[in-house]
């Protein structure tokens, strides 16, 4: 139980602390800011001279720099109520399929003998059509001992990332098939991916890990640019640093970690204002020549928030496609009340509550039954049982 009174005391012990950071803080920001200013009298040309011989800046500029040099591009729309956005919104998704997927996983217990992970994949399908009906449904996947099994470099057992990569394969090879299924030459249908097309954390796997989510993705980046069809990486909530870490590079400067894209352009942006693109050019001599396939801009979504992050295949900007996804992403987001209302329903339809695991585990313990299985409960989950 928490003892308020010695929490807050420990608070308190640390106040300093904290204003130090918050102080420290606002001064790195404003010093961004600046440094932002003064990009704004470069050209794209003056950026990629300065950037030049450096394999990973973070970011570079793409042509829209020369269109918009102060990189944040207004949206220039304003409505009297959520009703007149509601109405341009849907002016702009009709006829324009969506389709987001997400997915959730259940990964193996120690309460069991035998090991069994599982993965639920589930997407939404909107045709913005009134002759067409929106699809949603759900893929669901077992995985086996022998699909859990450990390997020499992980001799703990059945650990936990085989069913979160599994996920995420799962994730992009329905998002493929959509991409196929969704090409259309006259309109382009725009599909979500709820995450970061950007695979940072995989660095820090063994190689053999790695492959797995790489291939996935550059499968994924591969269709979109095959079929013509847009594919976003929505973050809601990005600390990303890409376009600090490219002042830092241009400016010759030291780099504060604190600060982020998002924090850094917040206060320049309204709603359904966006950045230029960038080409992600991140530090990483794993993925780096796979980022080059992707730019990333950042959309104000809500008033009172940093902008969401949006990853898309490079050909989305050099094809002349980004004003229209990045609409697509505005309306959907005034459907949602800030969030893409796509991914919210996908991740709806996808997520797996705790009720549902104890679900799963009493259907694997009646099937472990039926199949004559020598399935053993630890003391502890028995006696759960028992008292539930």
């Amino acid at each position: 139980m928490l003892h308020r009174g010695k929490a807050v005391a420990a608070l308190e012990a640390k106040a300093e602390r904290f204003v130090g950071f918050e102080t420290d803080l606002r001064d790195a920001l404003a010093d961004y800011e600046r440094s932002l200013d003064r990009l704004a009298s470069m050209t794209r040309e003056e950026i990629d001279t300065a950037l030049a011989g450096m394999d990973a800046p973070g970011a570079r500029p793409t042509a829209e720099h020369d269109m918009c040099p102060r990189v944040v591009m207004p949206f220039g729309r304003r409505w009297v109520d959520h009703e007149e956005a509601r109405a341009w919104a849907l002016g702009v998704l009709r006829g324009v399929p969506t389709v987001a997927v997400d997915g959730s996983q259940i990964t193996p217990s120690k309460d069991f003998s035998m090991p069994v992970g599982a993965v639920q994949v589930g997407w939404f399908m909107n045709p913005h059509d009134a002759a067409r009906p929106y699809v949603k449904d759900i893929a669901f996947d077992v995985l086996a001992p022998d699909e859990l099994a450990s390997d020499e470099e992980d001799p703990a057992g059945f650990p936990d990332w085989r069913v979160n990569a599994r996920r995420f394969v799962l994730e992009c090879e329905k998002l493929i098939e959509f991409v196929v299924d969704q090409r259309d030459p006259v309109v382009r249908p725009v599909c979500f991916f709820d995450g970061s097309l950007i695979l940072s954390f995989v660095q820090h796997m063994l190689p053999e890990r790695q492959r797995a989510y790489v291939d996935a993705v550059t499968a994924l980046l591969a269709a979109s640019e095959a079929h013509r069809v847009p594919v976003v990486g929505y973050v809601d909530t990005s600390y990303a640093r890409d376009l600090v870490a490219m002042l830092d590079a241009v400016m010759g400067k030291q780099s504060h970690q604190s600060v982020s894209d998002g924090a850094l352009l917040r206060s320049r942006m309204g709603w359904g204002d966006r950045s230029t693109a960038f080409v992600c050019a991140r530090d990483d001599s794993v993925l780096q020549r796979y980022y080059e396939q992707v730019c990333f801009v950042y959309l104000k979504t809500t008033s009172d928030r940093p902008p969401a992050r949006l990853e898309v295949p490079r050909w989305v900007v050099e094809d002349g496609e980004l004003e229209h996804t990045v609409d697509v992403v505005r309306a959907e987001c005034v459907v949602g009340n800030g969030y893409p209302y796509a991914v919210e329903a996908a991740d709806a339809v996808a997520v797996i509550t705790m009720q549902d695991r104890a679900r799963f585990y009493r259907l694997f313990q009646e099937f472990a039954k039926r199949e004559g299985l020598p399935l053993r409960l630890s003391r502890k989950a028995a006696s759960k049982q028992g008292r539930r």
